[in-house]
């Protein structure tokens, strides 16, 4: 078997993991775009997140350096799951800076905080958030990330709305999200979004799309700020 082809089959093998460890929930229509809601991976497949191939085929610490984090910044990583990212965020802002680790499920902050504790960091704040809201303090954090998360809100809206108030000003808000605009990526069409459905949908809630970068493999970089109040 080619590399190619194995790595393939891992892939459909996790796909058929989280299928069975996603919510037995109903997806839902954004009102706006009309893009259906991909369903919730569940805590059970968080071994997807921690897979071996994640480094080639998302490049973190690429996407991380596009973005250009300061040293003592405050940053949320919104649905952190098990820490991937959130262990990369910790380095970058450094002993000064502030990470806010959140997730809705209180067994990846669990899987969370035995990461955190095995690897002595102590820069990082762990958040339970609800569906409609990440219970961040208002304008506290310098940077929101969501990497594969954006698309799996059932109620994107609401958590847009709380997101802006939770910036500082000048703050950003990040979306890493895989290419719909490729078929020729091997992820579910529901779990992928293209840039027009993420500037339609964000930028509703009172955000305006400043850059777009396509440095990584898979996926997109979409930095948004907030848009300027109305004279």
């Amino acid at each position: 078997m080619t590399r190619r082809c194995a790595r393939r089959a891992v892939v459909w093998t996790w796909w058929l993991v989280l299928a069975a460890a996603v919510s037995a929930q109903a997806p839902g229509v954004h009102p706006v775009s009309g893009r259906r809601f991909a369903p919730v991976m569940g805590y059970q497949g968080a071994g997807w997140l921690e897979r071996i191939e994640r480094d080639d085929e998302e490049a973190p610490d690429v996407a991380l350096s596009v973005l250009k984090i300061q040293k003592g910044s405050a940053v949320a990583d919104i649905g952190a799951g098990s820490g991937f990212i959130t262990e990369r965020l910790a380095s970058r802002v450094g002993p000064s800076g502030k990470v806010f680790a959140n997730d809705v499920q209180p067994q990846m902050l669990d899987m969370l905080a035995k990461r955190l504790a095995r690897k002595k960091i102590t820069n990082v704040t762990l958040v339970q958030g609800d569906i409609d809201d990440p219970k961040l303090p208002a304008a506290s954090v310098d940077l929101e990330i969501m990497v594969d998360v954006y698309h799996e809100f059932s109620q994107p809206q609401a958590m847009l709305r709380h997101l802006r108030d939770a910036l500082k000003p000048g703050g950003r808000m990040v979306l890493v999200e895989y290419r719909k605009e490729d078929p020729a990526i091997p992820i579910r069409p529901e779990h992928k979004m293209s840039v027009a459905e993420a500037k339609l949908e964000v930028e509703a809630e009172g955000f305006t799309l400043s850059k777009v970068d396509e440095s990584l493999p898979r996926q997109h970089i979409l930095i948004f700020t907030v848009k300027p109040a109305s004279p």
